[in-house]
């Protein structure tokens, strides 16, 4: 089945995001502070983020389930706890440039956004890369950029970034995005084999441009494509 990019968005249009607040409160108590997430910041841009927002109509009953939900295109939107816990892990502060590869529905760009000064982020498929530019865009959400691509390469203009997000599971860590990385800065990404179980990884550079690496826990991130050509 084809479905036009009008189609697509009309999936999305229905029941405009208004409230929830109650919903968005509990799932911040009872899946991410009680799971280790105190940076209060971000606890505060998860209550005022409305997910439901960015999931198609059809699932947007189970917006704020504790678990990954399905935005088209064999793609997902991350589980609650993992995008809190990311944006906890990359310490933004007000004014920070951040570059994310994944756009997805837009979610994890949005919470950043309420932290930082400005995100950048990239999107293989172009309908997604759309779908998640009009979301933002209709919720009022100024200091996002959003460009179709293939992001392994990061985004040179806009370089160097105090954090990056990569929002899709790699084989390795990518080199041009920690040469992008800006001295002090963090990344957050998930390393490991395709469809199965990968780490999440901490990288980190110090002043002097020494790069540190983390394994935190197992994560399950749908894989890292390049313009087609596999992780």
């Amino acid at each position: 089945m084809v479905l036009t990019l009008a189609a697509a968005t009309a999936l999305f249009a229905a029941d405009p995001p208004l409230e929830r607040s109650a919903e968005r409160g509990a799932m911040v108590t009872e899946q991410i502070a009680a799971r280790g997430v105190t940076d209060e910041r971000v606890l505060a841009a998860m209550r005022e983020v409305p997910r439901h927002a960015f999931v198609p109509a059809s699932w947007r009953h189970a917006a704020y389930a504790d678990g990954p939900l399905p935005i088209g295109e064999g793609q997902t939107i991350s589980q609650p706890f993992i995008v809190a816990i990311m944006t906890q892990l990359a310490d933004l502060q007000p004014g920070d440039r951040v570059f994310e590869i994944g756009t997805g529905s837009g979610y994890q760009a949005a919470v950043a956004s309420r932290l930082a000064g400005h995100v950048w982020t990239m999107e293989l498929i172009p309908s997604l890369g759309e779908r998640a530019r009009k979301t933002l865009e209709e919720l009022g959400f100024r200091n996002v950029t959003i460009r179709a691509g293939d992001g392994y390469g990061g985004w040179p203009e806009h370089a160097p970034f105090d954090a990056i997000f990569v929002t899709a599971a790699a084989s390795h860590i990518p080199p041009p995005l920690i040469e992008q990385l800006k001295a002090g800065g963090r990344m957050i990404v998930p390393v490991g084999p395709a469809f199965s179980t990968q780490r999440l990884m901490l990288v980190e550079k110090d002043a002097t441009g020494r790069v540190t690496t983390r394994a935190l826990f197992p994560v399950s991130f749908v894989p890292l494509v390049r313009g087609g050509k596999g992780p």
